[in-house]
């Protein structure tokens, strides 16, 4: 650890015990249930305790922006997790997908978005790399925000083999801003990229401007 996290950090890997894993179930993702003691704020030893646990590989997001155009590209499909979602079970989110052996995070970045949305990533920045849920889950998310051109993207994109059904949709920033608002985009990943392109996009506009690109 450096010496900033251990400023914050009072425990460490070493002060958690392992007891006992066992798999509960193995698909597309693994159900492990994990026992496991740890040490406690007061100096002692927790008892031993139970969690289930989603093992996940982890996964990619990439918000897509068109900087001279001022607008986003977000892909639409049905979500497994959503069946329930009064709304709708369809979510519009930024292209996402899980990290392949041997995969960086860009590499993924790049891929997704050639498969999802049919664009070429110019320049991609990274943002966050984060849990979504850690009490929960193993997965671990690296978020980019990737500089494309947004002009002849759209229609439905996906690989068939992997039974993906994707709406593509280009929007000015302002009306997927007041989607957001509006609790339509209601996913992680579109939260967490579109508040730092709303503290950016002012910077990025003004630098494309000085480079001599015509804005929309």
């Amino acid at each position: 650890m450096t010496s900033r996290d251990e400023a914050i950090y009072r425990f460490a890997s070493e002060d958690v015990e392992r007891l006992q894993d066992d798999k509960l179930y193995s698909g597309f993702f693994d159900l492990e249930r994990r026992r496991l003691r740890h040490r406690l704020f007061n100096g002692s030893w927790s008892e031993p305790i139970d969690r289930e646990v989603h093992v996940r590989r982890d996964a990619v997001g990439v918000l897509l922006y068109d900087v001279e155009r001022d607008a986003v590209v977000l892909v639409e499909q049905v979500r497994a997790g959503a069946l329930d979602d009064d709304r709708s079970p369809w979510k519009l989110e930024p292209v996402a997908g899980l990290v392949e052996p041997g995969e960086s995070a860009a590499e993924v970045a790049r891929r997704e978005a050639q498969e999802e949305a049919g664009c070429e990533i110019r320049e991609l920045v990274e943002l966050h790399r984060y849990y979504p849920s850690p009490g929960a889950c193993t997965e671990q998310v690296t978020l980019f925000c990737g500089f494309v051109d947004s002009r002849g993207v759209g229609g439905v994109h996906g690989l068939e083999e992997e039974h993906e059904d994707i709406m593509v949709h280009v929007m000015s920033f302002p009306d997927a801003w007041d989607r957001l608002m509006t609790g339509q985009l209601d996913n992680a990943m579109a939260l967490i990229g579109f508040y730092w392109l709303a503290r950016e996009r002012a910077a990025l506009r003004a630098g494309a401007k000085a480079r001599g690109e015509t804005l929309s």
